[in-house]
């Protein structure tokens, strides 16, 4: 049991130590301060302009421009619905625009169809990965 106090206390030692070292060399002052800006520069001193500011927007504009497809600053049902109504439309296999449990069914056995690689019955964590949707392509930057 001594031998728990004991290193519990010298554990508790260490610790105050590192801590009251830290906090000692934080209040130093650095020994290099910055060079002062230059205002007007000399002959043969290149000024350089600002450099350009980035607009902040904010999380909310960020996501209203990304469900404004079209760019005219509203967002129309079209423009949330359309990529739902496609993955509608591909279970949707008699056209009907109903789904039904039989054509939800069909697609759902065979997704696991296809990802049942060893025809066990049963899927694996490496098979099931493989059942993710891909990650949405980012777009080139139309410079």
């Amino acid at each position: 049991m001594a031998r728990f106090l004991a290193g519990a206390a010298a554990c508790f030692l260490l610790l105050t130590g590192a801590f009251l070292f830290w906090q000692s060399r934080a209040a130093q002052t650095p020994e290099f301060a910055a060079p002062p800006p230059v205002q007007n520069p000399g002959p043969g001193m290149l000024a350089l302009p600002k450099p350009p500011e980035a607009t902040a927007k904010s999380r909310e504009e960020k996501r209203f421009s990304r469900a404004d497809k079209d760019k005219n600053g509203r967002i129309e049902r079209e423009e949330i619905l359309g990529s739902r109504r496609k993955a509608f439309a591909k279970l949707d296999t008699n056209g009907n625009g109903t789904l039904s449990f039989e054509e939800w069914a069909v697609k759902s056995i065979e997704k696991f169809g296809v990802a049942d690689k060893d025809r066990s019955g049963w899927l694996t964590s490496a098979e099931f990965a493989t059942t993710a949707p891909p990650p949405p392509k980012k777009k080139r930057c139309s410079c």
